[in-house]
């Protein structure tokens, strides 16, 4: 496929998706907290996607677990970019001691058991979306670091650089003003997906009741349903076809920008 068809195709999916967001008071049909008599319905034109084994509306319980899955996805994945490309920037630029000493810091949380972390936060603090968000953002940062340290050992050897050096220009100001903003985008290109890594990540911890409890999520809609397969399907279908579409937009676009800012994968394509 096309790079920029699947850039047009990632971003018609992700507007939907926002704008699914935005007001889902207004598209969802029923209140998805309210529990019904009719539990475990077969989509009807009442119960467009169904009903869960509480009563609970799922296509109603979909469209708002979109709002958790966009949140968590997206200030999830700004925290590790943020993080990871001035622990990256840092290493990259200013080299030798601290370099070393970043790098060790960077092996040792890719190391890390990120799971038990995530149990340990939630056990003290508690489940909540924001501890949740947290957690994913300070232990996915990793990946964007090494590819921000890549970028600025590439971008210190050029001219530009050195001729900030020369004219006396700090190394703050040089980080900022030079080597971050040039060696950025491939950085926004990880970033698109590690918003569909939080988003799974938060999917599975609501599926195995990591989740926060208060507030409606996809992986908790599924984790739910699974007592009820085969036969009440509905239930999980849905909200995996909507967890399946969201990383796929996110996935595309992030592909798509990927291609285009690199002519040789663009050239390949």
């Amino acid at each position: 496929m096309n790079s920029i068809n699947e850039l047009k195709i990632g971003i018609t999916l992700l507007i939907i998706l926002i704008l699914i967001a935005i007001f889902a008071p207004l598209i969802a049909t029923h209140d998805p907290y309210v529990l019904n008599d009719d539990m475990a319905a077969k989509p009807s034109s009442e119960y467009i996607f169904g009903t869960d084994g509480l009563g609970r509306d799922v296509f109603s319980m979909v469209v708002y677990g979109s709002r958790t899955s966009l949140k968590v996805g997206i200030i999830a994945a700004a925290i590790s970019s943020i993080i990871g490309t001035l622990v990256g920037g840092i290493a990259g630029y200013i080299g030798g001691k601290i370099d070393k000493v970043i790098s060790e810091l960077i092996n040792m949380f890719l190391m890390l058991p990120t799971f038990f972390l995530i149990l340990i936060v939630i056990a003290i603090y508690g489940s909540s979306l924001t501890n949740v968000i947290i957690v994913i953002g300070l232990t996915s940062w990793t990946g964007t670091a090494r590819l921000m340290r890549a970028q600025a050992i590439s971008l210190r050897e050029r001219t530009f650089i050195k001729s900030a050096k020369t004219i006396g220009e700090s190394n703050i100001g040089i980080l900022f003003k030079h080597i971050i903003p040039n060696g950025i985008f491939p950085i926004i290109a990880d970033s698109t997906m590690a918003v569909s890594s939080a988003i799974l990540s938060e999917a599975g911890l609501s599926f195995i009741g990591l989740g926060d409890p208060n507030v409606i999520s996809w992986g908790q809609i599924i984790a739910h349903g699974k007592d009820y397969l085969p036969r009440s399907w509905w239930i999980c279908t849905f909200s995996g076809i909507a967890i399946i579409c969201t990383v796929l937009s996110f996935y595309l676009i992030g592909e798509g920008i990927n291609c285009i800012l690199n002519p040789k994968l663009n050239k390949a394509s």
